[in-house]
């Protein structure tokens, strides 16, 4: 049985988008590491809402139709279309098309039930373009040894349907072949039109949501879209996939009631809001089945105000009611999706969203800006606090500069009043027209000639402005109250009343005539002059806040030519850069926003008021003098130079006390008892560091306990200790601190945490203090030893020079191993800093030089160089059944067999429910399964096997560009499953059949060589590893046997003959000075070891060319040498290396 499994480790934040869209309907993102609002230019209209995940973002637009924004990547989006040709032999024209009526069509799937000819595949839409023509899946993607029977990629067989096989039969009476042909996907970035399905929907959609993408990872990037139509029907879209990011159909769902609201998260949760204000729950979505089976009621937070809004993430609910109160549901997880109550937070907001990891976004229903939820974590999923995000839009910064500019040019200030006749008509008709901005009305002067003296007899009368008001938007509709249907013959008076903005229920009576910051009579349609594009439309608000400038006026872009100029007003009753108004938004989605409980994110540093300050300090900067500026200066210099000489040169004879400092971090955890019996007890744990007068650190351990009412206390030196590994518990955070003297006993320091976070807190911050106890900084050397446990977890140890000194060589339980973020299968280097890994799901990872990743934050990691990193595996379980005359094969075993579910040994039992994963990063993503295949694969720098058994060569890789440009595929007559490179580019590799081979004529100018060597394996063995070094090779056979090649010299490189060397040895690895390293197998108390942490599965010193120091040993009549031989330097994979 089979179950594959995601670990998901991410080293650091990725950089994600946050979309929203304003109450005109333009869409804007805000990237993790950004501080402005992008505009999404090539959005042609306006758009009502949008949902996004990591890959695209979905949205509706003002003409109901649905668009969708896939983000360009290096991966592009291909599908492939396939069909098969189909022929059946008769004696006069043998194969050929004249089938017979009871068969399949000619063109067919497949099954044979659908015909399929060439000439009848359309592509989707105008989002997709044609790669290339059809063409015939032959012998190119077939392996080597089968190459001679595919023949034009025709499968033969005795009829319609049955097994088709290559070989052509003398009964082979039909066959078939498969033709291929891929068609792109090239509406990369921008918004395309989802196109309509066959059957037109019966009524648009006003509502959409995006998830699912953790229920199933197989195929890669599906998602589950949920719609929700004007009727209150809601719809599911099929079919969405990495290859397919536009779906196939929708598909109605039933319904206990009519929807106006649905929310997906990433996982398994749906929720929706009925039209009466109660919410329902969809139940029953797994991997096989993700539109669910049944929908459950749940009743509105509060029993007299209904729910409007409701937003899912993996395991929280939020909630909004009419009367625009938040809530949040306790209890949601995947086994209860309905959750268990409501709690009441704090803050009204009219839209609500979740991102992900639970992180929350909303928008106020007071100021309508975007908030972000502090402190929300996998302890604290209802987070702490509210907090706006105030960075600024792309448009504004710029638009206030050219407005200063424009004035500038224009060589004169204006002021005076603009006769309300004078320009009424114009603002009407530029408010019907619209502008692209959709925030302003642009007045402009065309010459000198059109400035009016404008009458003073009201110039000391205040003018009345009406209280600013936003209007409410709800999650049912919110476009409808935005759009203003203005009458065309409103009156002069109506028109002007509330600055720009025309209001039809409201006025402002009693003047004729209204001052305005600058004087113009003509009102440009447009900024270029021309007429608008008609697809957009500008959308007004129909309770804009009256906002008159009464100071003066911010002029926008204009020719410098002329005496023209252009005068912004603002809508809004703040005006963060002088010229557009307060953001108010209408719509946010956090669902491809990556963002945690650690990120570090720039959306609130910046200040609504930037303008205004910038507009001070240029004010401010005009009136200075280069007198006062040298004079200020110099009293600034003499003012350093003072506090200087009163805070640190009278204090230097005095010892720095900061050299003898004590550091202490103290907590409360469980530790797993030495003695018997074995048990947790509640202990006191405390980490003491210090640092000398030298600047050296150390530290030690605290283990406080109480036995029998005693108080006791166990320590550890930090310079002890050798590794920290989280070990795999089912209901505690444990993880294990190992010393050389608690190695040798089987028996390391187990600790438990009270949550997964404070574990990874302790293990950061030990680390940390090891590797300054060590002066261990920064990445690992190009010399490291890197390693890998049975759980993927990588560890790297930096040889010191008497690790391998002979004849007292460093014992390998002293060797500190620090762990680096990721997971990996199988990891490999070189002498020159090269790293390359394999993941379980048989993906190649490259080491970018980055360190730390994964817990290690802060300080103890890099801010560049890291990457995320997602890997699979599967874990296997053996059902076995033993038969009887009665019942036949029943797991009905006798006393004596093994367990009814084990594992491939048998020895121990594995059940479905007690598998658990093999540590708390790595997430279930599939049921169980039947295995049919299994599959394996190795990897080096240069050389590498892939998981059918192809040989492949890396070009290109060089320690600038590690990651190398292209794979080489080296033929073979057999897949094999091991491959090694040592120095003088020897190649040597282990095929499935357990016989080695060796690579000819390999070298730089020739990097894949030109032929294999076989190499017999040894009597009755199959080999299943190899490794080579500078002049030995070495291999492990499936008995545990280790052998050593004889005879391999540069004339003759195969080798005479094997030599046996031990036995009980899991792999091997040599260095580039043949140095042998080996994982032993089976080894007394090992079992004990792991402790739930896995134990070593791979090692590998092929980058450790350090050149151990040579000792002579005191002869007993000579005298004792003064000093050792001296090391001369030697070259080492092309590199210069010594002591």
């Amino acid at each position: 049985m089979t179950v594959p499994i995601k670990a998901l480790q991410v080293p650091t934040m990725p950089v994600s988008l946050l979309w929203a869209v304003d109450v005109y309907g333009r869409v804007y993102s805000l990237s993790t590491a950004g501080q402005q609002w992008e505009q999404c230019h090539d959005a042609q209209m306006e758009f009502k809402r949008v949902t996004a995940a990591q890959q695209c973002c979905w949205g509706i637009a003002c003409d109901n139709n649905i668009y969708l924004n896939v983000h360009a990547s290096d991966l592009p989006v291909r599908y492939q279309e396939e069909t098969y040709e189909n022929q059946r032999w008769n004696p006069v024209d043998g194969f050929s098309d004249r089938l017979l009526p009871s068969d399949r069509w000619q063109w067919s799937d497949i099954t044979g039930l659908q015909n399929q000819p060439l000439d009848n595949f359309r592509i989707p839409s105008d989002s997709w373009e044609w790669e290339g023509d059809w063409r015939q899946c032959c012998s190119w993607w077939t392996p080597l040894y089968l190459e001679a029977h595919s023949i034009n990629g025709w499968t033969y067989a005795i009829d319609f349907p049955a097994t088709y096989t290559k070989d052509k039969k003398w009964n082979s009476c039909v066959r078939r072949r498969r033709w291929l042909r891929y068609r792109r996907y090239k509406a990369m970035d921008t918004w395309a039109k989802i196109p309509p399905q066959q059957t037109t929907l019966p009524d648009p959609f006003s509502d959409i949501s995006c998830g699912g993408w953790e229920i199933n990872e197989e195929p890669r990037g599906r998602l589950s879209m949920w719609a929700v139509s004007l009727q209150g029907k809601v719809w599911f879209r099929e079919g969405i996939y990495h290859h397919n990011p536009e779906g196939s159909f929708w598909e109605e769902i039933p319904l206990p009631g009519e929807v106006v609201q649905i929310s997906c998260g990433p996982g398994d949760l749906v929720w929706a809001v009925l039209w009466e204000g109660q919410l329902i729950v969809r139940e029953g979505i797994s991997r096989d089945c993700p539109k669910g089976t049944s929908w459950a009621v749940v009743d509105s937070p509060s029993p007299d105000v209904g729910a409007t809004h409701v937003a899912v993430g993996n395991n929280v609910v939020w909630a909004l009611t009419k009367d625009n109160k938040v809530w949040f549901r306790r209890g949601v997880n995947s086994h209860n999706p309905c959750g268990s109550g409501w709690i009441s937070m704090v803050g009204e907001m009219i839209m609500i969203n979740v991102g992900l990891n639970d992180q929350v976004l909303a928008i106020g229903s007071e100021d309508r800006a975007v908030y972000f939820r502090q402190g929300v974590t996998s302890s604290e999923l209802s987070g702490k606090t509210w907090r706006a995000i105030t960075v600024p839009r792309d448009g504004d910064r710029s638009h206030s500069s050219a407005s200063a500019g424009s004035l500038q040019s224009a060589g004169c200030y204006f002021c005076g009043e603009v006769r309300a006749q004078s320009v009424v008509s114009d603002v009407e008709s530029d408010t019907e027209k619209g502008s692209t901005d959709g925030t302003s009305l642009l007045v402009a002067s065309s010459s000198p000639e059109s400035f009016v003296d404008a009458p003073t007899d009201h110039s000391d009368q205040p003018i009345e402005t009406p209280k600013p008001r936003i209007p409410k938007v709800t999650s049912d509709s919110f476009i409808s109250e935005l759009v203003s249907d203005r009458d065309p013959g409103k009156t002069s008076r109506e028109g002007v009343a509330a600055g720009p903005a025309v209001l039809e229920d409201e006025s402002l009576p009693g003047e004729e005539e209204i001052k305005a910051p600058c004087v113009g009579v003509a009102i440009s349609p447009s900024q270029s002059g021309g007429p608008l594009d008609p697809q957009w439309s500008n959308v007004d608000l129909e309770e804009a806040q009256g906002h008159l400038v009464q100071t003066g006026a911010v002029v926008d872009s204009a020719d410098t030519c002329s005496l023209s100029s252009v005068a912004t007003y603002t809508l809004a009753m703040e005006d963060p850069y002088g010229a557009d108004e307060h953001p108010l938004w209408a719509w946010v989605s956090g669902g491809g926003c990556s963002v945690d409980s650690h990120s570090q994110l720039s959306w609130f540093n910046c200040s609504m008021n930037t303008s205004s300050m910038v507009q001070s300090v240029q004010s401010m900067s005009l009136s200075v003098t280069p007198a006062q500026t040298a004079a200020w200066r110099r009293q600034i210099f003499e003012q350093l130079s003072e506090r200087t000489k009163r805070e640190i040169d009278n204090f230097r004879h005095y010892e720095q006390a900061i050299e003898k400092s004590v550091w202490v971090k103290k907590g409360t955890m469980q530790w797993w008892r030495d003695w018997k019996p074995h048990k947790w007890i509640d202990v006191h744990f405390a980490l003491e560091q210090f640092s000398g007068s030298e600047g050296n650190k150390d530290g030690i351990l605290f283990i406080y306990y109480n036995f029998y009412e005693e108080k006791k206390y166990l320590h550890a030196f930090i310079n002890e200790v050798t590794i920290l590994v989280p070990v795999l518990n089912d209901s505690k955070h444990t993880f294990a601190i190992y010393t050389p003297e608690r190695t040798k006993q089987r028996w390391p320091i187990r600790l438990a945490a009270a949550t997964e976070q404070e574990m990874h807190d302790w293990l950061a911050l030990l680390s940390d203090s090891c590797c300054d106890s060590r002066l261990i900084q920064g990445p690992p050397s190009k010399q490291a030893i890197w390693s890998l446990t049975c759980k993927g977890d990588i560890f790297v140890s930096e040889p010191c020079p008497s690790l391998e000194a002979m004849p007292y060589p460093t014992p390998c339980d002293q060797m500190f191993w620090r762990q680096v973020g990721g997971h990996l299968r199988v990891v490999e280097c070189n002498s020159v800093g090269i790293v390359w890994g394999i993941g379980y799901d048989h993906t190649a990872w490259v080491y970018t030089g980055g360190y730390g990743g994964g817990i290690f934050q802060g300080l103890s990691s890099s801010t560049d160089n890291i990457y995320t990193q997602v890997d699979a595996k599967s874990v296997y379980i053996y059902e076995n059944q033993r038969w009887n005359p009665v019942s036949g094969y029943t797991n009905r075993g006798l006393p004596t067999d093994r367990y009814m579910w084990s594992d491939a040994s048998g020895l121990h039992e594995c059940t479905k429910t007690n598998m658990k994963p093999p540590s708390p990063q790595w997430t279930w993503v599939s049921d169980w399964a039947i295995d049919y295949t299994q599959s394996s694969v190795d990897l080096v720098p240069l050389w590498a096997i892939s998981n059918k058994g192809d040989v492949l060569c890396r070009l290109g890789v060089t320690t600038l560009t590690p990651a190398g440009s292209s794979w080489l595929h080296v033929g073979t007559d057999q897949p094999f499953k091991s491959i090694s490179i040592g120095a003088a580019s020897q190649v040597w590799a282990i095929a499935k059949d357990g016989s080695a081979f060796y690579r000819g004529s390999v070298s730089p100018q020739s990097p894949a060589g030109d032929c294999w060597y076989h190499i017999p394996s040894p009597a009755k063995q199959k080999l299943k590893q190899v490794s080579v070094g500078r002049t030995s090779v070495y291999t492990v056979d499936e008995n545990g046997n280790l052998w050593y090649r004889q005879g391999v010299t540069p004339s003759y490189p195969q080798g005479s003959s094997w030599e046996h060397i031990s036995n009980n040895v899991r792999k091997v690895s040599l260095g580039p000075l043949d140095q042998v390293w080996i994982i032993a197998d089976k080894v007394q108390g090992s079992q004990s070891l792991s402790c739930g942490t896995g134990g070593w599965d791979h090692i590998t010193v092929r980058g450790n060319s350090m050149e151990p120091p040579r000792i002579r040993l005191p002869s007993l009549t000579a005298p004792a040498p003064q000093s050792p031989l001296p090391v001369s330097n030697m070259k080492v994979n092309g590199d210069a290396v010594g002591c």
